[in-house]
C-alpha cells in the first residue's frame, strides 16, 4: 500500500496530510455552524481557529519528538518531516486549548462556551484524521491473524493493510476512530436533549469519553510513547478524565438555570 496519493515530481501529496486536511475541514464546518447558531463574532472565531490549529500541529510535533528524543536527537533534520507521521493528539489538544484559554481571556470571550463548541469539531476530526495513520501503516496494535480480523467484520482492505512486517495486527487506528465517531453522536445528543446541560460540562463528557478509549486502545499498541515504563497516553488520558470529571461537577454547581449552554442562542456574544 502506498503511502503517496498523488505524484506530480516536483512534490508528492501524501494520504497522511490528506486525512488530516479532510478531517480539519469537516471538524472546522461543524464548529463554524455552530458558532452562527450560538450568535458568536465570526472574525473572534476564524482568527482563533486560525492560530490554534498552526500552534497545535506544532505543538502536536514537539510532544511526539521529546518523547522519542533519542532518535530525533541524531536525526535533528527528521523533526521536520511531519508528513512521515508522528503527531501526538494530546500534544494538539495541550497547545491548541492552552492558547484557546489565552485568546479568550484576552478578549473577554466564555471559555467553556468556546471549549464545548469545538470538542464537537474535534473529536470528529480525530475520528477522520486516524485515518492517516493507516496509510502511513503505523498506529496499529499487536500481533493477531487474518482469520480473528476477518471475524469482527474488518473490511477486507483494512485486514490486507495491517499486514505488515510480517504479520497481522489489530487495526487499532480503526478502533479510535469508531470510538471517536461514537462519541461525536455522543456530544451532538447531549447537546440537544439535555435541556439544562450547562457550559463546560460538554468539554468535560469529551474529556472523560475520549480517553477512557484511549486508555483500552493504548493498551493494544505496539508503538506507545513512553515515559519510563508508563505508556505516556495512558497517563494523560488518566489526567484528562479527572480534569474532565472535575468540570462536570464543579459546572453543575448553583441553580439549574445558570450558565447554560442552549443561552448563547438567545442572547449574542459580543466583544
Amino acid at each position: 500500500m502506498s503511502r503517496v496519493a498523488l505524484d506530480l515530481g516536483f512534490i508528492q501529496i501524501y494520504w497522511y496530510s490528506i486525512m488530516i486536511l479532510i478531517g480539519l475541514l469537516v471538524g472546522l464546518t461543524i464548529i463554524y455552524y455552530e458558532i452562527k447558531k450560538q450568535k458568536i463574532n465570526i472574525d473572534f472565531f476564524t482568527n482563533l481557529a486560525f492560530y490554534a490549529i498552526i500552534i497545535g500541529i506544532i505543538s502536536a510535533r514537539l510532544y511526539y519528538v521529546i518523547f522519542n528524543w533519542n532518535y530525533y536527537s541524531n536525526n535533528l533534520l527528521e523533526i521536520f518531516e511531519i508528513w512521515n507521521g508522528g503527531l501526538a493528539i494530546h500534544g494538539a489538544i495541550i497547545g491548541g486549548g492552552l492558547f484557546t484559554l489565552f485568546y479568550c481571556y484576552k478578549h473577554k470571550v466564555n471559555i467553556y462556551r468556546i471549549l464545548d463548541i469545538c470538542v464537537v469539531g474535534l473529536i470528529i476530526a480525530q475520528a477522520i484524521g486516524r485515518w492517516g495513520n493507516f496509510f502511513n501503516q503505523e498506529a496499529y496494535g499487536t500481533l493477531t491473524t487474518e482469520k480473528e480480523l476477518l471475524s469482527l467484520s474488518i473490511p477486507r482492505f483494512i485486514v490486507d493493510g495491517m499486514y505488515i512486517n510480517g504479520g497481522y495486527h489489530h487495526p487499532t487506528f480503526l478502533y479510535e476512530s469508531l470510538w471517536n465517531l461514537f462519541g461525536f453522536v455522543i456530544l451532538l445528543i447531549a447537546r440537544r436533549a439535555i435541556k439544562y446541560i450547562k457550559t463546560g460540562q460538554l468539554t468535560g463528557i469529551y474529556l472523560v469519553w475520549y480517553s477512557l478509549g484511549r486508555i483500552f486502545i493504548e493498551s493494544m499498541r505496539t508503538d506507545s510513547l513512553m515515559l519510563g515504563d508508563i505508556k505516556v497516553a495512558q497517563l494523560v488520558s488518566v489526567l484528562f478524565i479527572i480534569a474532565g470529571i472535575i468540570l462536570i461537577v464543579i459546572r453543575n454547581k448553583g441553580s439549574r438555570f445558570d450558565n447554560l449552554y442552549r443561552d448563547g442562542e438567545k442572547n449574542e456574544i459580543r466583544f
